[in-house]
């Protein structure tokens, strides 16, 4: 039955087997990139910092709806945007740490020519970068892993990371956030045949993968050592890198169940028809852009972009690439009205 199951789950869109080698090796061509040139930056490029950097900034104790913790926004440059656009020749590119494995929102589909990066969150990107730069195209994209997000940013290897990243009071402490520009909250992913139900006591006793760094693995952790809402006998595997790779342990048997943000369990379930979304959303979720904490020009300007964009581009993008997974109606995605409640 598991070997039955694996081979139905190859099935469609061209096989996730197939797309996790072509990220694989995707990945290992893009980020030899910043690999290729000195890590403390050539003078060019505004970026610098000796190699990744670990953050241990605590947030503010008093941190509550972290959403609304960022800046108004501007249309002003500042020494940040300045330095971007100072850049020379091939290197006048905006730098952003993006995913290329999550189907529609950062990936890269081998049946198109090419195989350009696209999706909800690329979408985004190209946004920002002919705002800034007049070229929707004037973008280096760099592949990070999901625990990679804060270092590259820390390291100043990227100006940003555009990569379905929640916003929470920790990350708050480390990075700059704009405004969500999505809302989600986390869902279990789990085989059609599994007698999981959802976010509750059927966990009992299974192997559940989440992604390293991420808002899954921390709220499972502390919710199953307090044994509530789901027992203590839960099985947190180690957390792997990227999130693809739990799908694929999923399907190869090794673990019983996701977990995951909805957004992009409703994804991968789009890729294997033999897995589903099992029970309700049970947090919510808002994604955000993450920046450097001192580029408080960027994200100004990344929040007078995101003005914009929600009432022109952001219903289009969702309309072509989620609404197959998510539904047509956006409501539920769509984040509240933005506020603005950080001042410096």
């Amino acid at each position: 039955m598991r070997a039955r199951r694996v081979r139905d789950g190859l099935k469609g869109w061209g096989g996730v087997g197939a797309m996790a080698a072509l990220c694989a090796l995707a990945l290992a061509f893009v980020l030899l990139l910043p690999l290729s040139q000195p890590r403390g930056g050539d003078g060019s490029t505004g970026l610098t910092g000796p190699g990744v950097a670990q953050g241990t900034t605590a947030a503010d104790s008093h941190c509550t709806d972290p959403e609304k913790q960022t800046l108004s926004p501007s249309g002003a440059d500042g020494e940040t945007i300045a330095k971007i656009k100072a850049r020379q020749g091939e290197k006048r590119k905006l730098i952003v740490g993006v995913d290329q494995n999550s189907y529609r929102w950062g990936y890269r589909d081998p049946n198109n020519s090419g195989a350009e990066l696209e999706g909800f969150d690329i979408d985004l990107v190209h946004r920002i970068a002919k705002d800034i730069l007049g070229d929707p195209k004037a973008v280096l994209f760099k592949a990070i892993p999901t625990d990679q997000r804060i270092p590259a940013l820390q390291a100043h290897r990227v100006d940003m990371v555009v990569r379905t990243m929640t916003i929470t009071c920790d990350r708050l402490g480390k990075v700059a956030f704009s405004a969500p520009y999505f809302k989600t909250g986390q869902q279990v992913l789990a085989p059609r045949s599994s007698t999981i139900t959802g976010y509750n006591d059927t966990l009992a006793n299974k192997k559940v993968c989440t992604a390293a760094s991420s808002t899954a693995n921390r709220t499972m952790t502390e919710d199953r050592d307090k044994g509530s809402p789901i027992p203590s006998s839960v099985d947190i595997v180690p957390p792997v890198p990227n999130q693809l790779d739990c799908l694929v342990r999923l399907q190869l048997g090794e673990v019983d169940a996701v977990v995951t943000d909805g957004a992009l369990a409703a994804s991968q379930a789009a890729q294997d028809p033999t897995v589903k979304l099992m029970g309700a959303p049970f947090t919510t979720e808002y994604y955000g852009v993450a920046m450097n904490k001192d580029a408080d020009d960027l994200v100004r300007r990344v929040n007078q972009i995101l003005v914009d964009y929600r009432a022109n581009g952001w219903q289009e993008s969702y309309d072509t690439w989620l609404s197959a997974t998510l539904g047509p109606d956006a409501d539920s995605s769509k984040p509240d009205a933005p506020q603005y409640l950080r001042k410096n």
